[in-house]
């Protein structure tokens, strides 16, 4: 419902999960600062409620699940901004709507810049605006200081949690990793979703750890965001965790799988390091095994990156992000 709002309207879809909603928060600041005096409108899933909050200008989040269903917003909306992707089901959602101007990329009825695959998703959404005379810089990402109290300051996040096969790294390798920091002095608690608890209370086990150490599952997603903020350190796989960790400029380490850090990786300028090899990439992301650039990446690796990240001492904020 439009809630009675006599102010313009302008309706982002991006109905997608929590890591692509992070890499689209350049473009939403950009949206924000180019339509001061519309509402905004966000269609995005429910489940990410905790969370839009923390982006900052958005009005009204319109939970929205997907794109087999209409886009459930009662009223007249001026400018519809196609976030979401480049194909005929996003377009065909926001058309239904009957805007009074579109912003998208570039298909019959929809001006603007033609889809480049190379691009970073912070840089594809900012270029979009800019394209279309919109303001936006694609090194403006950081979010709002979460909402809720985190539920363990200086922590070392080992979360092991990934939606695809292709993204699940060796339980037995984030044991190893988790085992040596903990003998380091690190403080780890093991992290993923409700789905990810057998698989982080293996790690946990394998890497003499107690069963408190075990979160995944008992962690709500603002307590999540909350909790990466006052982190010490992230080693995660590609997933949220990493783009939260960009998000506060927590350190972390990230393996990459089937998707590239080109296009999906933390920006080379903060207290963050990459580690994949590019050669052997398979790129399927919903392979039932995981990719062989993540599978060449060894515990050795992990923690010779946390040592050159320094975390403990000095963290460097200009560490670059590291492809072997």
């Amino acid at each position: 419902m439009n809630a009675g709002s006599d102010r313009p309207v302008l309706l982002v879809l991006r109905a997608l999960k929590l890591g692509d909603l992070l890499v689209a928060v350049p473009g939403l600041r950009g949206l924000r600062s180019g339509f001061p005096d519309h509402e905004m409108v966000l269609a995005a899933p429910k489940w990410l409620s905790p969370i839009i909050p923390l982006i900052g200008g958005i009005n009204r989040h319109l939970p929205t699940p997907g794109l087999d269903d209409p886009i459930p917003f009662d009223g007249h909306v001026n400018v519809a901004v196609n976030f979401h992707g480049k194909g005929p089901e996003s377009r065909l959602r926001l058309e239904e709507l009957l805007p009074d101007h579109r912003i998208g990329h570039s298909a019959p009825g929809w001006p603007g810049p033609e889809w480049d695959d190379t691009l970073h998703e912070r840089e594809r959404w900012v270029r979009l605006l800019n394209w279309h005379g919109l303001p936006g810089r694609r090194d403006d990402f950081r979010l709002l200081p979460p909402e809720v109290a985190a539920p363990a300051e200086g922590a070392t996040l080992v979360h092991v949690g990934a939606a695809y096969g292709s993204r699940r790294w060796p339980t037995e390798r984030f044991a190893a990793v988790a085992r040596e920091l903990s003998r380091q002095g690190h403080d780890i608690l093991v992290t993923g979703g409700p789905e990810d608890f057998e698989r982080a209370a293996d790690v946990a086990r394998a890497a003499g750890l107690s069963e408190a150490a075990v979160v995944a599952g008992r962690w709500n997603l603002a307590e999540f965001a909350a909790g990466i903020a006052a982190a010490r350190l992230v080693v995660t796989v590609d997933t949220s965790a990493g783009h939260l960790a960009t998000a506060y400029g927590t350190p972390s380490v990230v393996i990459f799988g089937p998707a590239t850090p080109e296009q999906w990786g933390p920006p080379a300028d903060g207290p963050h390091a990459v580690l994949t090899e590019a050669s052997v990439r398979r790129g399927d992301p919903f392979a039932s095994t995981p990719d062989p650039a993540m599978l060449a990446v060894w515990p050795g690796h992990v923690l010779d990156a946390v040592a050159r990240l320094e975390v403990g001492g000095q963290s460097s904020a200009s560490e670059q992000a590291t492809i072997f």
